[in-house]
């Protein structure tokens, strides 16, 4: 270990931008074992691991980091399992520049340790050695229901699971995995990915029930009654708009409509032809992990240019850096400080171009983020054949909430108590649905103390 002074960071190898632009492969290649252990080797062990202590998850990371420079994968994949549902998602879906790697000592002058790459590595090197995530089975008679089958509740099917209690998922989609995997495109997660985590569960007990919306297909109270406690994982589904004039034209879209489109054509399924975009103009607002998911998922499926525009600068743009830095490097198009102020229609009422207002950063306000102030006289339009609106999502509310006696804030988010227990007994929540639009992590962290707290309580 503490290798930093004679062994220089190395991140993991991309594919080439012309290659990896014809398909929707991952884009990163895998390392191998001898670059996992001499990036490990790197680690200098801290008294105090800045990175484990900026993990949500609080992952073992130096732990693991040495484990893997010693080449024993099988402690290394025990101990990546141990706090985190499905490790080998994070190492490709976490933003590890503004979490563990962000914070390890090694920034300092040295670079940091390769997080994430690493995390990826020991879970699929032990996959493909055979190696499996411990479950007894099921050995009690208490079970839980889960209504949603996103990060947050695939989490708490896995610390349930684990625990040797039944679980009963309910989604009311065609496949598991919520934003996994009809929101993250799959040239940052293959959908493999999540289908192996699911199938894992699976094998463990879990009873996955598909195509069921709650309130729909089957009424809540009929969860309620059969099963012991509840866990709502709903995420956050209602896009956010900006309410301008102009923008419920049949061209403008919201985000999660054309990123689930575009999954489902992925997949072989009937989608809305509607999202082809193909040698037509595409302009994105919005300057997230979503927008990023937009423009690198419409650059694929072959528009003629792609312009993501942001009402701040490149370096207050709340998502992942390396996820803008692959956009860049992708060819798409990139107009930082701009505002939309309207969508401009034709006479046939479709969008042909987006105004925009010209913004600069003024004084700071009382969270230290510099405000962002209008250039007068700057206005100026983009021409778009079509746009899309990433700004962002909010818990939608669906109506056993309040039916059942399930508070939610002035937002939507659903209120939970340290416990993660909503305002009715026996009912938890956790993720987006509590937090609002997060991180996969969160998620993953909500679902797992919301388990714990639940096999504290059905087991005492």
């Amino acid at each position: 270990m503490r290798e930093f002074l004679t062994i220089e960071r190395i991140d993991p190898t991309k594919r080439g931008v012309v290659q990896r632009l014809k398909d929707f492969s991952e884009i990163y290649e895998p390392v191998d074992t001898h670059e996992a252990s001499s990036q490990s080797d790197r680690c200098i062990q801290c008294g105090d691991p800045f990175c484990l202590n900026k993990c949500p998850l609080h992952n073992y990371i130096p732990q693991w980091l040495k484990a893997v420079a010693e080449k024993d994968l099988k402690f290394a994949f025990n101990l990546s399992n141990e706090p985190s549902p499905f490790p080998e998602v994070m190492g490709r879906v976490c933003p590890h520049d503004r979490l563990c790697e962000g914070d390890c000592t090694l920034n300092d002058g040295h670079g940091a340790i390769t997080i994430g790459s690493i995390e990826t590595f020991i879970n699929e090197e032990g996959f493909k050695q055979g190696l499996k995530p411990y479950f007894p089975g099921i050995t009690t008679d208490k079970k839980v229901a889960i209504i949603g089958s996103g990060p947050a509740g695939l989490s708490a099917a896995t610390y349930l699971l684990r625990s040797g209690i039944a679980v009963t998922m309910y989604e009311r989609s065609d496949h598991a995995g919520g934003l996994l995997t009809y929101g993250i495109p799959n040239f940052k997660l293959d959908k493999k990915i999540v289908d192996r985590r699911v199938g894992l569960l699976i094998e463990a007990g879990l009873t996955l029930v598909l195509n069921c919306e709650v309130g729909k297909d089957i009424e809540f109270d009929e969860i309620a009654d059969s099963h012991d406690a509840l866990f709502l994982g709903l995420g956050a589904t209602k896009s956010k708009t900006a309410n301008l004039a102009g923008d419920n034209a049949a061209n403008v879209y919201v985000a999660i409509d054309y990123l689930t489109a575009i999954q489902r054509k992925n997949f072989g399924l009937p989608y809305d032809k509607q999202f082809d975009f193909k040698d037509l103009e595409v302009v994105v607002i919005g300057g997230g992990d979503t927008a990023m998911d937009c423009v690198r998922t419409a650059k694929r499926e072959g528009a003629k240019n792609v312009t993501c525009l942001y009402r701040r600068d490149a370096h207050n743009m709340p998502g992942s850096q390396r996820e803008y830095k692959n956009a860049v490097e992708e060819g798409i198009d990139f107009g930082f400080h701009a505002s939309p102020k309207e969508v401009l229609l034709n006479d046939s009422g479709k969008a042909v171009s987006v105004h925009m207002a010209k913004t600069v950063l003024g004084a700071k306000d009382a969270s230290g983020r510099q405000k962002m102030e209008e250039v007068k006289g700057g206005d100026f339009n983009v021409n778009a054949d079509v746009v899309i609106m990433a700004l962002g999502f909010d818990p939608a509310v669906p109506g056993f909430l309040a039916e059942n006696g399930i508070a939610v804030n002035a937002w939507g988010g659903i209120i939970i108590d340290e416990k993660f227990q909503t305002t009715t007994p026996g009912i938890y929540a956790g993720g987006d649905c509590y937090r609002g639009a997060d991180l996969v992590v969160t998620a993953a962290y909500d679902g797992r103390e919301a388990a714990r707290a639940m096999v504290k309580s059905l087991l005492r």
